[in-house]
């Protein structure tokens, strides 16, 4: 009998999670369970592991079978969760009906789609019991027993429930072994100390079957319900199920898809691999959070913290954190309350960076920095793929083609330009002993993942045969930091680029392949690319310091970043810049990311704005794919308008592979090329206001590329757009995604908005409108109420920044506006938690424009005011004051209003007023 009343008339949409844990371990592990979601007619099933994502729509009819019983035909198609997840398996009324649960089948779809699960669960499926439940200091603890097995091995019989009223807009729910330890992952999150005292969320739980129900005072939406499917919690394999408010779900990365997820039976699998980007694929990070839009506007977030492979979880614990926000951007701010803010990129960070494998030589790279300095393109950073190395080895110089290494990296320096290169966890193990540093001193020092029987797994990646590196043991990070010291010494690089982190591995395990037993070859294994844990990557039994790879995957590029980014800190003493492939909750922290092996196609291209988007969510900013695209060979309208939306990418690089074309700027016709400087100096002229959009997202977890609906949550037009994304809250990035066009269709939000480039402004309804788009043009429209610092542009970050300001106003319908400028030196640590930094606020009122500084260092004094530009002023002013004296002005028939000439250093506050 269930003790709850029902909380709401709506129908809401089914979700259902699930995990998997792997073979008895001393430290044990847990599992997690599919995720359904749907709404009405649409369903999605979720599941988290290897996390499977079903949408239904109505299917007229159904094959009942005949002796289906009446238990199983009062299930909605709806509420049908997948009591039989294995892939490859035809399941048969048989192998169905031996779990205890329900067949119907349903008509066949065409290969490769899943539709309605023909063996689902029955509503009296044994389940846990909730037997006990007593208050204490922070919420609740609970017992769960299960009095019947279920039908994967190792049944938990006894599990402990911790619930955590953590904030009024954060929850926290635990549910692990009561008896035994297994393994949680190892990341900080915060310990509250006291209770919340006003939540805005309601909890209640069903004793028998257990369940959660979680409500939205403000709405009664219910945004957790888990009795629609039972609770396994068994030792590999974990699944836990809920309904949810909507058919509008982000997140659960990382893939490759739209930024919405179709509902549609999809199955979205978390186990990170090495795989050029491609639809339905499990890919390069595991992001087991998702944020759900509900009627309304309202949104929350869950975040699972779980390391292990995900359709299912089979490992680790049930460990969720639920985000009331109300709005999307609150979600993901809450979100990195727990996983942490990002970092702070050094200025140079968010110039523009050149790379390709297959430069050929340094020489061959220097040339195409001298042609970048000709043609005075902006650049800032210059990096090298692989073929930099000796043999592909890390820490090594090939020292016939690339002898000059070093004097190009002086060069740079002496431009201002940075240097970055490529480093892969695989070390060579084939050397001879005492030839090769790196793996001798790593063997000695018992640094390398190992087999089941003690020695170094051997797998295969670009040097040949290689150990990998075990990044969760911190004598790792010590010898990682020497490494990088030696080399240093002789090729002073300024940024690191970590590759192939999944660990890709070019075998199945390793050269001896993997052992029996069930951490290789769990009971339950998600739909992962490959079907095996091993497929492409190490197995799953290999040990390291903390706990078994089974456990460690998802994990390693996270790992692996944490001590680059610490050795470069230690190197350098300057804030470090790193950019990961494979990454994980928190990796923001650490480094940024790419999406990875992408190609030279316009769909590539479409699909890297939901790519970044959804990275956004994560709270990874820092976020680009490779411009023009990197294998394939790009057209020159390809390439050109991939510069143009590319240049707005919060990381913005130009990359491509060996034995194809050329393809940075100064390769194309001069129209082209023109294009492509034109936008480049664009983006480095709006470097203040990116730069103060990753000081916000550092210091409150505010997102730089922004999905329209963050801003405009009550505009359901808004969330399901990813063709266009905004720059904080005022800039509006509309970019031509199709080729031989010379116009766009954008969606432009309620309000007025302003041309970038001439200040003529646009009114909309909120609609869908058509804008010219030349292949020489990218559509940036500022939106109203803003004031963006801008700056006269130079061809690297360093030049630019000793430039004069230029303030842009966008006047509201009420003749308002405000923005903002983060100021600082660019590079060093720490300095807003040291107060080595300006900060100043722009505001508009009654025709005048104050600047007022709220903090102030002596940087700001190397930089002056000198224009203001304003934008929507309704009649031609008859003169204008600065600081209460006259000032010439000039005024376009457009109603823009420019004041030139300022001169008026950051460091201090002045008004410019208009009469």
């Amino acid at each position: 009998m269930k003790s709850y009343q029902k909380l709401t008339t709506a129908q809401p949409a089914a979700c259902q999670l699930e995990e998997e844990g792997a073979a008895p371990l001393p430290s044990g592990h847990g599992k997690l369970a599919p995720w359904w979601v749907g709404s009405g007619l649409l369903v999605a099933s979720v599941l988290l592991s290897t996390i499977t994502v079903w949408v239904l729509r109505q299917v007229s009819g159904g094959w009942l079978g005949p002796t289906a019983p009446p238990k199983c035909l009062v299930v909605p198609e709806s509420h049908r969760f997948d009591c039989y997840p294995e892939r490859r398996v035809v399941v048969t009324q048989e192998l169905c009906e031996s779990r205890g649960c329900c067949f119907i089948q349903s008509p066949p779809l065409a290969e490769g789609k899943q539709g309605v699960p023909w063996c689902f669960y029955p509503p009296d499926f044994p389940s846990y019991t909730l037997e006990s439940l007593n208050q204490t200091a922070l919420g609740m603890v609970g017992l769960l027993v299960r009095r019947e097995k279920a039908y994967y091995p190792r049944d938990i019989e006894r599990l402990r429930l911790d619930v955590e009223f953590e904030t009024d807009t954060r929850l926290h729910i635990k549910i692990t072994d009561a008896t035994n330890p297994r393994y949680e992952v190892p990341l900080d999150v915060p310990r509250v100390m006291k209770r919340a005292e006003n939540p805005i969320y309601n909890l209640n739980f069903t004793w028998d079957p257990f369940g959660v129900l979680l409500q939205r005072k403000a709405t009664g939406t219910v945004l957790l319900n888990t009795t629609v499917a039972p609770l396994i919690f068994a030792d590999q394999f974990l699944q836990i199920s809920t309904l949810l408010p909507s058919k509008f779900l982000y997140g659960l990365g990382e893939h490759r898809g739209s930024l919405l997820h179709s509902l549609y039976w999809n199955t979205l699998t978390l186990w990170a691999r090495d795989v050029s980007p491609t639809e339905s694929f499990n890919l390069y990070g595991a992001h087991p959070f998702y944020l759900v839009m509900e009627e309304g506007g309202n949104a929350h977030g869950v975040f699972l913290l779980n390391s292990n492979a995900m359709g299912r979880t089979i490992g680790g614990v049930l460990d969720f954190y639920i985000f009331l926000g109300p709005d999307p951007n609150m979600v993901i701010q809450q979100y990195q309350q727990v996983i942490g803010f990002p970092a702070m990129p050094p200025i140079w960070a968010l110039g523009f960076h050149l790379c390709r494998w297959g430069y050929g030589s340094s020489n061959g790279t220097w040339q195409t920095v001298r042609s970048m300095r000709n043609y005075q393109i902006p650049q800032d950073g210059q990096w090298n793929d692989i073929d930099y190395m000796d043999g592909y080895r890390d820490f090594t110089l090939d020292s016939q083609k690339f002898a000059s290494l070093p004097s190009l990296v002086e060069d740079l320096h002496k431009h201002g330009q940075r240097y970055v290169m490529i480093l892969d966890p695989g070390i060579s193990s084939t050397s001879p002993q005492g030839s090769y540093w790196p793996f001798d001193e790593g063997l000695r020092r018992g640094l390398f993942l190992n087999t089941t029987q003690g020695q170094p797994l051997i797998g295969q990646v670009w040097p040949g045969f290689t150990a990998f590196a075990d990044f969760s043991n911190p004598d790792t990070h010590q010898w990682w930091l020497e490494n990088l010291q030696h080399f240093h010494a002789h090729v002073p690089f300024d940024g690191l680029w970590i590759d192939m982190n999944e660990p890709s591995n070019f075998m199945d395990g390793s050269e001896d392949g993997c052992p029996p037993g069930e951490l290789d070859n769990p009971p339950y294994t998600p739909a992962v690319l490959g079907d095996s844990l091993s497929a492409k990557t190490v197995c799953a039994s290999a040990k390291q310091k903390v706990s078994v790879h089974y456990n460690l995957h998802n994990l390693y590029g996270l790992m692996e970043a944490k001590a680059t980014a610490s050795a470069l800190i230690k190197i350098r003493g300057k804030r470090p810049f790193v950019i990961s492939r494979s990454t994980f909750p928190s990796q923001g922290r650490y480094s940024g990311h790419w999406l990875g092996d992408n190609r030279s196609q316009w769909k590539d291209m479409r699909y890297s704005i939901p790519g970044l988007l959804s990275f956004s969510l994560f709270g990874i900013p820092l976020v680009g794919a490779d411009i023009c695209g990197f294998s394939g060979s790009t057209s020159e309208e390809l390439c050109t308008r991939w510069m143009q939306l590319g240049a707005f990418y919060p990381f913005t690089r130009n990359h491509n592979t060996q034995n194809e074309k050329a393809q940075d700027p100064t390769v194309f016709s001069p129209a082209a090329r023109t294009a492509m400087k034109d936008v480049l100096l664009t983006r480095y002229s709006l470097l203040p206001f990116l730069y103060t959009l990753f000081h916000r997202a550092h210091l409150q977890g505010d997102t730089v590329a922004r999905p329209l609906f963050f801003e405009f949550p009550w505009d359901e037009a808004t969330w399901e757009l990813d063709r266009q994304f905004l720059w904080g809250r005022s800039l509006l990035v509309t970019p031509v995604l199709e080729p031989g066009v010379d116009s766009v269709t954008g969606y432009v939000p309620q309000g007025t908005w302003y041309d970038f480039y001439t200040g003529s402004s646009v009114n909309s309804s909120g609609e869908m409108l058509k804008m010219s788009a030349p292949l020489e043009h990218l559509n940036l429209h500022i939106r109203e109420g803003s004031i963006l610092p801008t700056q006269k542009p130079g061809t690297t970050t360093e030049a630019t920044r000793g430039n004069p300001l230029r303030l842009i106003v966008a006047l509201s319908s009420h003749a308002t506006a405000w923005g903002d400028l983060f100021w600082d030196d660019g590079e060093s640590l720490d300095t807003f938690e040291k107060g080595n930094y300006s900060y100043v606020v722009f505001n508009v009122t009654q025709n005048i424009f104050t600047s007022t500084v709220l903090h102030a260092s002596t940087e700001a004094t190397k930089v002056t005011v000198g224009t203001l530009s304003i934008f929507g002023v309704q009649k031609p002013p008859s003169k204008v004051l600065l600081n209460g004296q006259e000032k010439p002005f000039s005024y376009l028939d457009n109603q823009v209003l420019n004041v030139s000439d300022l001169g008026m250093s950051l460091s201090q506050g002045f008004s410019v007023q208009w009469l």
